[in-house]
């Protein structure tokens, strides 16, 4: 019974990892997509998000089978669970990359992005790719230094949020009001996939350590 468990659990970790694996290829596709107007790489991350949906299931009925067939308690517990918890910020990790790519659909054939935004989008699609890595790593080889990381990292996102909203907001600003909501949502997504990639850091730190991170 408890070589079946150990078997169970090796398979949610794997599709944890599979699933990093990827969030991390989605916003990177997405940033090329809306980068350079490519609509059928858009429609590649769009139609991606579903494998990643399916993941996220996969996880959550192989979590159910052990609670209810192995009974799991304390720190078994905790990690099963806890893997639910890492699962639904990866999925939604997934499904904000898709809102990067319908961003450029919007647009298409024109550029979704500004030129003078188009270095702070590149520099955001950078820190979450970086922040999507670490996640991976962390569920491979969980690591608390790593996993705390992350927070920094998410620092260095919101600053960039506010330096793009101060560009849209500048009353240089000559692309209209529907341009400056598209740039305005599009900043939001890359902090949010930066938050929930925090979320998911903080999760494999519970793990580990067995304290909540505002304990």
């Amino acid at each position: 019974m408890r070589e079946k468990f150990q078997g169970d659990l090796a398979t949610i970790a794997g599709l944890l990892v599979e699933m990093a694996d990827a969030v991390r290829t989605a916003i990177r596709q997405a940033t090329g997509a809306l980068l350079h107007s490519d609509a059928e790489q858009a429609q590649q991350v769009i139609l991606a998000d579903q494998e990643i949906d399916a993941h996220y299931h996969n996880v959550e009925e192989k979590v159910y089978e052990v609670v209810a067939l192995q009974a799991p308690v304390a720190s078994d517990l905790r990690l099963v669970l806890t893997s639910l918890h890492i699962a639904g910020d990866l999925e939604r990790m997934g499904d904000l990359a898709g809102h990067v790519a319908k961003t450029g659909l919007r647009r298409h054939p024109a550029p979704a992005v500004p030129e003078e935004l188009t270095g702070v989008v590149r520099e955001m699609a950078t820190v979450a790719d970086q922040m999507a890595g670490k996640i991976s790593r962390v569920l491979s080889t969980p690591n608390v230094t790593r996993a705390t990381e992350l927070e920094r990292d998410d620092d260095a996102m919101d600053d960039l949020h506010r330096r793009l909203l101060a560009t849209i907001l500048d009353a240089s600003w000559s692309h209209g009001v529907e341009a400056a909501v598209d740039m305005a949502l599009l900043a939001r997504f890359y902090e949010r996939y930066a938050d929930h990639a925090v979320n998911a850091g903080q999760h494999v730190i519970y793990l580990i350590t067995g304290k909540a991170q505002n304990e």
